[in-house]
């Protein structure tokens, strides 16, 4: 009876140990599915709210766009329109033309940079991150546009030391480049040839080397120099050379006239002659003389010699 007893309570214990762990599993799933049901519930909230979350953030998007191109429409308005007060000012102010167009770019460089920064602001990046940023992009492009920098050094050199200005004639020596000063820019300078070609040489070449100004100064001496044979007369020939000098028009009347003898060469004497003209007149003044001499001297019979060959065949026969 006492072992029929016990194995009865030992039944029991294990019936509800067993029902324990049903209830448990029971739990468990329940568990589950509230978990699963919490998850398609959030899910189903995200995907039913989608469109309208798209739509917003689209709208928004576009609306920041919108201001974004309104900003940059009326900051470029505003930024022509302090332009053309500065020029206005410098024009007033008597500014040489190189001046004025290296101030001018430099003024727009700055302009348009703190426009970006408006611009950038609209999206949401913060103008001390945007300076950052471009600061750190400034080191690396100076790192790597070394050369170009030192032409913005140049640059403002030649704006300050003012070797030439807009309009002038230099020659540069290192490479021989020739022309007209049509604008002097923050990287380079810009020249007009007289067949009307435009050579652009970097300002370091300009500030570094040696350079020729030939519009310094508003007048010049042409140094006139013409052979004629041993034969000729020397002293009509200069009294020929002084009398076409005086006859030109282009010659400065108060300035002073020289003709000499420059050299007695192998095959020539050579007839010098120094007279100033006005700088623009310089080249018609020095080929109008070359011929005027040339015709003048045929007339009355003084040779200029040049090199040539005598042949002379013997015809004669051998015995």
């Amino acid at each position: 009876m006492e072992a029929t007893e016990v194995i009865s309570t030992s039944m029991d214990s294990v019936s509800a140990d067993v029902a324990e762990v049903i209830d448990t599993l029971s739990n468990i799933n329940d568990l589950e599915q509230l978990k699963t049901e919490a998850t398609e519930g959030v899910l189903g909230k995200f995907l039913a709210t989608l469109p309208e979350r798209a739509f917003n953030f689209g709208l928004g998007l576009g609306i920041r766009v919108v201001i974004a191109i309104i900003l940059y429409v009326v900051g470029s308005k505003l930024i022509s329109f302090v332009r053309k007060i500065l020029k206005r000012s410098l024009d007033r102010a008597g500014v040489e033309e190189g001046v004025k167009t290296f101030i001018d770019a430099c003024v727009k460089f700055l302009l348009y940079g703190v426009l970006v920064m408006f611009v950038a602001s609209e999206f949401g990046f913060d103008a001390t991150s945007v300076v950052a940023i471009l600061g750190s992009i400034g080191v690396t492009i100076g790192l790597a546009l070394q050369g170009s920098f030192s032409n913005f050094a140049s640059g403002l050199i030649l704006l300050l030391m003012k070797p030439f200005k807009v309009g002038d004639y230099i020659i540069e020596d290192s490479h021989k480049n020739e022309g007209t000063v049509t604008g002097i820019h923050m990287f380079y300078t810009t020249l007009k040839t007289r067949d009307n070609k435009v050579i652009v040489v970097p300002n370091g070449i300009l500030c570094n080397n040696s350079l020729t100004n030939v519009s310094w100064k508003n007048e010049r001496m042409i140094d006139f120099s013409v052979g004629i044979s041993y034969e000729s007369d020397i002293k009509l020939a200069k009294e020929t050379i002084a009398r076409l000098i005086a006859d030109n028009g282009l010659v400065i009347r108060k300035s002073e006239v020289q003709i000499f003898v420059k050299e007695l060469a192998d095959s020539a004497v050579v007839i010098g002659a120094r007279f100033w003209v006005k700088s623009e007149d310089y080249w018609n003044a020095m080929w109008g003389m070359n011929e005027e001499v040339k015709l003048t001297f045929d007339k009355i019979g003084i040779v200029i010699p040049y090199n040539q060959l005598d042949v002379h065949i013997d015809n004669s026969k051998k015995e």
